[in-house]
């Protein structure tokens, strides 16, 4: 028998305590890998159905191949994954704010980090994804100013929960004019939420985009003996 618990990693950041723990599932026989920001759990590979369509949703809105592919928010590493599964992806940056998650997949403490760190497509970009989406610099530090084909977002909690509060501007229709501005014409842009879908923030991607949907991903949650929903948001220029 395994380790029923493990903390693998424990740091002090500008946010608060975040920490990566392992542990065995009794009910379903498996390990499960959580991240927790203080009290407060961020994700568990538990529950990975959305992450993956995040980035499945956002790929499929584009024709051809060849595609530069931003993801902001690395935690687990789903829909990262996600992105590199697909052979049409040329190149991928992963932004995330905190350089303790991105040592924990450079050091490979997580089931997916392997496929994330080897993967010549892949660089990891540790930086603010919000003041970088609001930058006429943009996200890759390396050519200031390029565009990318998809941007997809993993980071708050919804539109209206975010995780600090310097993010909410990033979710108005001035925030989204300017992540936009960092897509080709025919760009998509996709969320991932944990709220059911927000007319507000619906409005405000109707606004700035062509098209724009709010897609419901439903998933089996084997403690409620229920049915869980995530939205993942997608819109193209």
């Amino acid at each position: 028998m395994g380790v029923r618990f493990e903390e693998i990693d424990w740091r002090e950041t500008p946010i608060g305590v975040i920490s990566l723990r392992r542990r065995r599932d009794p009910l379903l026989e498996v390990d499960v890998y959580e991240v927790k920001l203080d009290d407060e759990y961020l994700m568990s590979s538990l529950f990975t159905v959305a992450e993956v369509e995040l980035a499945r949703l956002g790929l499929a809105e584009l024709p051809g191949t060849g595609f530069d592919v931003v993801v902001g928010g690395l935690g687990l590493g789903h829909s990262a994954r996600s992105v590199l599964e697909d052979s049409r992806v040329r190149s991928l940056i992963i932004v995330e704010g905190l350089g303790e998650v991105i040592e924990w997949h450079q050091r490979e403490l997580l089931p997916l980090s392997p496929s994330l760190a080897r993967d010549a497509r892949n660089r990891f970009v540790h930086g603010d994804f919000f003041a970088m989406a609001g930058s006429t610099a943009g996200f890759d530090p390396v050519e200031p100013g390029r565009r990318f084909h998809v941007i997809l977002v993993d980071i708050d909690h919804s539109p209206r929960h975010v995780l600090d509060p310097s993010h909410a501007g990033f979710y108005t229709t001035e925030g989204l004019r300017r992540l936009g501005s960092h897509l080709h014409p025919g760009g998509v842009f996709a969320l991932w939420s944990d709220d059911p879908p927000d007319e507000e923030f619906n409005s405000a991607l109707a606004e700035v985009f062509t098209t724009s949907q709010a897609h419901v991903v439903t998933f089996p949650n084997p403690y409620s003996g229920g049915v869980s929903a995530n939205t993942v948001y997608v819109a193209t220029t």
